[in-house]
């Protein structure tokens, strides 16, 4: 089943619709963290710490040492730091600090306590969300604990998914409360494919590479061909009918991907074309100017990335050229992209991923994926999307120009530009993590060695829909 992202914001609205349910909400998040505390222990001991903190996040963990106590597990709470016994070997920590509602830093007697609980070497379960991580955002605030499980309420929230949330959260589990809520308009989704099952087909056997579109990618100026190149290869391997490379720096083949066509840029942009991937190795020159500009002009579906968005950032006409577009345009930022097309700085961006996103998508009329730790998505439409697949081993050269060229290879498929978004984006990671899985990285990781395993997965993808 497709999964929920929830603001701060709903998460309250949900909880105020349910109103005044029996048992409690508070009773219910503390019996279902109890649970897992149980859980927890069953081979650590009887030994629990639990540390409540003064709102809603500290009653539940007050529930928590009720319920415990009763099943004989010898229980110490802590409120401060000079409450926590000393000497004891700790079965499990409980963190009940904070919750979703924290919006200052972790300081003080809190601080003491996020430090002791990271001082532990047993499970460390954190209730709704580790204290000092905001749940819109990801950010630490002040400090943060480092939990091995987290029992989130309700439903999921961005700041478990992205950021530094990731790092934080361990395992991440959801209890509903028995709590139904609602679909919105303004809830995200984790991305996934099942979001776009109905879009997802295998080829029929009456079928030519016609039906597969027909793809140009713009780039590959002086000393740079080899980007250009891994998004044509990488285009090819997902299943583009027809891929040119239009370099700015001519050569005659890809030794590495014969089925790639190398064509002059302006002999490309003539063709009859399904979709463009503008950006990798295009460079910032005055010719590489002109032919964003054109491709801007175009009614032609397109991915937009790399030096393609730098030139954006730096001119005006291009934003607005940009922002008229009727056809898909996926704008492929990492976070100092963005913040150059914004006219702001990396950790602004940083500071809240989900609004940065959504601002670029308003401004410029585009799909939008923000990369990083649990990147961001936000579709034309607003819809928002939270991708978890990948690992840091993605943090290496050419990575972003693979990603390009899935998604042209998509865009030429005739796949919305939202569907692209979302399952490229997801099938890049994925295939980062099977990679790591075969043991080819995280550490030195090379982009080229995504292409096959993608492949690999998206025909599996297909096979099952």
């Amino acid at each position: 089943m497709p999964r929920r992202v929830y603001l701060t914001e709903e998460i309250r609205r949900v909880e105020q619709a349910a109103g005044a349910v029996s048992p409690p909400l508070m009773e219910r998040a503390g019996a279902a963290a109890a649970d897992l505390a149980a859980t927890l222990c069953s081979d650590k001991g009887k030994d629990v710490l639990i540390l409540a903190g003064p709102g809603n996040n500290g009653g539940d963990a007050m529930v928590v040492a009720r319920i415990l106590k009763e099943r004989y597990f010898r229980v110490s709470v802590a409120r401060r730091f000079d409450e926590v016994p000393k000497d004891v070997r700790w079965s499990l920590v409980v963190d009940g600090l904070f919750g979703i509602g924290l919006a200052r830093p972790v300081e003080g007697e809190y601080a003491k306590l996020v430090g002791c609980a990271n001082a532990q070497s047993c499970p460390v379960l954190a209730l709704d969300i580790p204290s000092g991580i905001d749940s819109d955002t990801g950010r630490i605030l002040g400090c943060a604990v480092r939990a091995t499980h987290t029992l989130t309420f309700i439903g999921l929230k961005p700041g478990l998914l992205t950021l530094d949330g990731p790092d934080h959260c361990g395992q991440v589990l959801v209890s509903d409360l028995q709590v139904d809520a609602p679909s919105t308009q303004s809830h995200g989704w984790v991305a996934e494919p099942a979001l776009f099952a109905a879009a997802l087909k295998p080829r029929p056997q009456n079928f030519h590479k016609g039906m597969a579109g027909s793809l140009a990618v713009l780039g590959g100026a002086a000393g740079m061909a080899g980007a250009a190149l891994l998004a044509g290869r990488a285009a090819l391997m997902l299943g583009g009918g027809r891929v040119y490379a239009g370099l700015l720096e001519e050569r005659g083949v890809d030794p590495g991907a014969p089925e790639l066509m190398l064509r002059h840029p302006d002999h490309v942009l003539g063709l009859d074309l399904d979709a463009i991937a503008i950006g990798p190795g295009l460079g910032t020159s005055d010719r590489a100017e002109t032919l964003l500009g054109a491709v801007l002009a175009s009614d032609i579906p397109c991915v937009v990335d790399a030096d393609a968005l730098n030139l954006i950032a730096e001119d005006a006409d291009l934003r607005k050229a940009c922002a008229r577009r009727g056809a898909d345009t996926l704008l492929t930022p990492h976070p100092a992209e963005a913040a150059r097309l914004l006219a702001e700085t990396t950790a602004h961006v940083q500071s809240d991923r989900l609004k940065a996103a959504r601002v670029l998508s308003a401004n410029l009329n585009a799909h939008v994926v923000l990369k990083g730790n649990g990147s961001i998505l936000v579709a034309r439409d607003g819809h928002w999307f939270v991708n978890t697949s990948g690992n840091p081993g993605m943090a290496s050269a050419g990575m972003g120009d693979v990603l390009s060229g899935f998604l042209g290879a998509l865009l030429a498929q005739k796949y919305t530009g939202e569907a692209a978004l979302v399952l490229g984006t997801h099938l890049h990671g994925c295939a980062a993590d099977e990679c790591v899985r075969s043991g080819a990285g995280p550490v030195g990781l090379v982009a080229h060695e995504l292409i096959e395993p993608a492949r690999r997965l998206w025909n599996g993808w297909l096979a099952r829909s």
